[in-house]
């Protein structure tokens, strides 16, 4: 929603909004938000609104008086799922400190600065997704099991997936919210399901993720079910993979994006705490096509970046494989152009399609350990930014 400010406030009254969510996410991507009336909508665009940072896990590293929550009105966005009358919208928002200065933990705006930096570089990066999930029965309490929604495997349908009307809401609900699924599927688990999305521009891209995430678990909720986006929840059956489809392009390199992989490969193994966050999440590398080793091809699923061939578009856009969903979106897809933008500037060449160059890191802590002294990661991101993730 690009227009001003008085404009904003015109329509928030014509709309009947009586809530409104001001959303951003912890230094892990879990959403937070703190909810305002429409009369306090005009002092928080202008001022923010202070919220305590010791008690965000990753924001407390330093002693902060407050930091403050500035809407971007452009993000705002009607919850369909909420009453019609007396409406409520969400609010993505930019985290500053007390005198006006960005948070240096502020993962939507490292992701802003990393837009930024390949814009200045001539080098315009593009990031679509698909991201799988399970549906599992909750139990008399509304708690979880892990007992499967059904048992049907990949691409079956009905009445064998059962998931088939919860998909179909879902994407509905996308739709009305602005974000244009692809497709969506039954996958190779019991009960697991896949919904892919149309790419777009980085922070659109990382922001489309954080709402996907919380359509699906509100939808499957209203069907009295519990959707798990872990990377391994269940021990004999196919992880969950949050596969970021990526196109870097320039004007002055026709193969930007052969060399935006080739720094891919080349970084990944120290960065790889940015896209796989949790103990389940080593456990998933190397079962089924989930990769372990740092490799590409243009035909294996299995290798780490998969290549597809050129579209009607003539880009034949590439596919990160390792990422899961407990990555912070903002900064698994800011680490994707920094790395790209450090080959393209060396012009790296690619080697050798399904070579192995190098495992991933078999353990959360072994995959800290790297990134923490990774002199890469602290330069891209800051070494504030990257103790408080990896502590």
């Amino acid at each position: 929603m690009n227009c001003s400010l008085s404009e904003f406030l015109q329509y928030i009254e014509e709309e009947d909004i009586k809530f409104i969510k001001l959303a951003f996410c912890d230094v892990h991507g879990v959403p937070k938000n703190i909810s305002i009336m429409p009369n306090e909508l005009e002092d928080a665009v202008v001022n923010g609104i202070p919220i305590n940072a010791s008690l965000i896990p990753g924001f407390g590293e330093d002693v902060y008086p407050d930091i403050y929550l500035h809407p971007d009105i452009t993000t705002t966005t009607l919850l369909p799922w909420r009453p019609e009358n007396g409406k409520v919208v969400r609010i993505f928002c930019d985290i500053t400190l007390q005198d006006g200065s960005p948070f240096a933990i502020d993962t939507r705006n490292v992701l802003k600065n990393a837009v930024r930096k390949a814009q200045d570089e001539g080098v315009e990066f593009r990031f679509g997704s698909r991201i799988e999930f399970y549906l599992f029965k909750t139990n008399e309490f509304g708690e979880p099991t892990l007992t499967p929604y059904d048992n049907a495997g990949y691409m079956d349908i009905a009445p064998l997936d059962k998931g088939e009307n919860v998909r179909r809401e879902i994407c509905l609900t996308l739709e009305r919210m602005g974000i244009m699924p692809i497709n969506s599927h039954h996958e190779a688990g019991p009960g697991q399901n896949q919904i892919d999305f149309a790419s777009g521009d980085p922070v659109k891209a990382a922001d489309n993720v954080i709402t996907y995430i919380t359509v699906v678990k509100t939808v499957a909720a209203r069907y009295g079910l519990y959707a798990d986006f872990s990377p391994k929840p269940v021990e004999n059956a196919p992880g969950n993979g949050f596969h970021i489809n990526f196109l870097a392009t320039s004007e002055a390199d026709k193969d930007a994006q052969s060399h935006a992989i080739a720094g891919i490969l080349d970084h990944i193994r120290d960065n790889t705490v940015f896209f796989n966050n949790s103990v389940q999440s080593y456990r998933r590398f190397g079962q089924g096509s989930a990769p372990s080793k740092i490799s590409w091809s243009g035909e294996n699923r299995g290798q780490l970046v998969r290549i597809h061939h050129a579209g009607a578009s003539g880009n034949e856009y590439a596919q990160l494989r390792s990422p899961d969903a407990m990555a912070n979106p903002y900064l698994a897809i800011a680490m994707i152009i920094h790395e790209g933008l450090d080959g393209i500037r060396s012009a790296r060449e690619l080697p050798e399609a399904g070579i192995s160059l190098a495992d991933l890191p078999s353990s959360l802590e072994e995959a800290k350990k790297l990134a923490l002294a990774s002199n890469f990661a602290n330069d891209v991101f800051g070494s504030k930014l990257v103790g408080a993730y990896c502590r």
